[in-house]
């Protein structure tokens, strides 16, 4: 006999892991430089989402907008 429990809302929330942070101590300058940089793109990445969604959500907003 199977049982159910009920589904709370929190079961429908995407899980947010925290990233893993590298360690820093074994890298050269060099290497840390460039851990920076990748760091850089992905903010900017990142940032290009942002603005994305945000576009998005504006259009649908004006597009279901209601006339006064």
């Amino acid at each position: 006999m199977l049982h159910f429990q009920p589904m709370e809302e929190a079961d429908f929330l995407p899980q947010k892991k925290k990233p893993q942070l590298r360690p820093l101590d074994s890298l050269s300058i060099d290497e840390l430089h460039a851990y920076i940089a990748e760091m850089r793109e992905e903010i900017t990445r990142v940032e290009g989402e942002i603005r994305r969604k945000k576009a998005s959500a504006e259009a649908a907003s004006l597009f279901f907008k209601k006339a006064d």
